[in-house]
Order: structure tokens, then sequence, then C-alpha cells
């Protein structure tokens, strides 16, 4: 568990490119644990969007868990009993992962519990497995002083849904086209769109942005077994393709900086194609995070020190 909420991770934000409310909806199945309260809801793709955008008044704990672990059930009744002691000054979202497989599949999961913040929009992803109630409580406070220190200070009035955030204006008609076909699960439309909004302008760093996730979302969807692709590459260090592949699964799942360490090592240690072809990847996952994220500052002076 880390001793403080990681910063912010990709963008994962409603309006993005890589946009959980634009999951296909599913049916919601019958909540499992204690019982949905003032602090607690039971969400689904259908209202994990009004979640996420909650998330930029006050903070949301995301549990994703399933009825048959133990684990889950212990640190989702933990949880709930946090969030009962600080009385609505977050909210607690708990996921179902057998009857949302989409929400888990955004999230990455591999095993449950898994436990990620959203503030302002953005994941930050905070443990996994069954820490003791105590070290909880320790990651809720650390939670919610980073919301504190962002602004993010609402809280959860009792009996009423979430708090949503101010009205966005529209999006330009090509970044809309494009959110409209993630909705539908349309990425070649996405792609298209975007590419269309950086013809006309190059300077959209939006439509960057987007199209770079986009191109995560499309080559993560193609990963069949994210336990075999990380297999494979612990097999074969040098092979350039498996590295690729757990670099991009590492930076969807939140861990950005081990997916930017991976990199940097592998452009040490190759030459010519491959070199670029690692080039290339990092400058399209610094896309997806964002030039002014601090890890991708980080990442950029330490290619430089590999390149040259």
């Amino acid at each position: 568990m880390p001793a403080q909420p990681p910063t912010p991770g990709p963008r994962l934000d409603v309006r993005g490119a890589v946009d959980l409310s634009a999951l296909a909806r599913t049916a919601p199945g019958a909540p499992g644990g204690p019982a949905a309260g003032a602090w607690v809801r039971d969400v689904d793709p259908t209202s994990f969007a009004e979640v996420v955008q909650a998330s930029t008044v006050h903070p949301v704990v995301v549990v994703l868990w399933a009825s048959w672990s133990q684990a889950s059930r212990t640190v989702v009744d933990d949880l709930g009993a946090l969030a009962a002691e600080d009385a609505g000054r977050w909210l607690l979202a708990r996921v179902d992962v057998e009857a949302n497989p989409q929400i888990a599949q955004a999230f990455a999961v591999q095993s449950v519990p898994v436990v990620v913040a959203m503030l302002g929009g953005r994941p930050l992803p905070l443990f996994e497995g069954q820490p003791d109630r105590a070290q909880v409580r320790g990651v809720i406070d650390q939670v919610l002083e980073a919301a504190a220190a962002n602004g993010i200070t609402g809280t959860v009035a009792t009996g009423e849904p979430p708090a949503e955030a101010p009205e966005e204006p529209a999006l330009p008609p090509l970044h809309q086209a494009a959110y409209d076909a993630i909705a539908r699960d349309d990425l070649d439309a996405a792609r298209e769109a975007y590419d269309q909004a950086l013809r006309e302008n190059p300077r959209d760093g939006e439509a960057r942005a987007g199209l770079a996730q986009v191109g995560l979302l499309a080559r993560t969807k193609e990963v069949g077994d994210p336990s075999a692709a990380r297999q494979a590459a612990a097999d074969a260090p040098g092979d350039v393709a498996a590295q690729l592949v757990v670099a991009d699964l590492d930076v969807a799942g939140g861990q950005v900086d081990d997916a930017f360490a991976r990199l940097v090592g592998l452009v040490r240690v190759t030459a010519g194609d491959d070199r670029e072809r690692v080039r290339v990847r990092l400058l399209d996952l610094f896309e997806v995070v964002g030039g002014d994220d601090p890890r991708v500052v980080a990442a950029r002076r330490a290619l430089a020190a590999a390149l040259y």
C-alpha cells in the first residue's frame, strides 16, 4: 500500500477519450455486502458517469469487489464503516465486477478487491488486497488531504445523490463526434474524427491527447490475457513488442511510473528501428498521461539522457 495517494493517472475523465461513461450499458446486478446509504452507492456503467462528475465536488472512493471474495467483503465493510464515520466528506462507490465487467476492464482489474480514488474526474490507484482497517483509514485521510489541496472540499448531502459538477461547455463538433464514436465502441471512427481535428488545427492539443488515448484503448482491447502478456515480457526482456504491451497495460492500470521506467530502460539497450519504435510509443503515452504531469516531466528527462 503506498505511503500516499499517487499523483493523477491517465486521463479517464468524463469528457476524455477513454471515458467510463461511454461504456456499453448493462443491467445492474443485485447489490451485495452492507446496505447502500447516504454515503455509499452501488454503481454500474449507467450511473458511473455521475460518480466521476461528483468527484469534482467531493472525493469519491471506488471499490471494485466480488461477492465470492471474503477479502472483498471485508474491505467493502471497512470502507462502509469509514464512510459513515466521515459523514459525507467522501462517497463510497461500490462496483460488483461480476455484474459490471466493463468497468472492471476499464480499470484493468486482474484481482479483487481493488480500491481507487476519484478526484476531479481522474483516478488515483490506492491499493489492492486486504489491508487492515487502520491502514485503510490512513489512506483515506491522505485522499482527503489531497482533495483539499486541490480545492475539492464539498460534501455528500444526506439522503441525496452525489452533487453534480457544473455543466461543461459543448465540445467542438469533431471532438463530440469522437466522443460519440467511443460511446458506440467505434474506435476507428473516433480516430478519424481526431485525425480530422488535427488536420484542421495541428495545434489542437486535446485532439492529439484524445487520439493517443484512443490508440491506447484499442491496443489494450487486443490483449487477450494480461497475465500471460506480463509473463511473456518477463521471459523475454529483449522482446520489444512484449515490453510495449506491458507498458500499455501499466498506463491503462495507473502504473505510470512502471511503464515509463520499462520503456526508458528499453531505449538504453536498443538501437535503430527498435529504439525508434520504443521512443515513439513513449511519446504517445506521454500524451495519454498529460504533458504537465510530473511523471511525464521526469520521464522526458530520463528519455533524453537515454538517447544522448
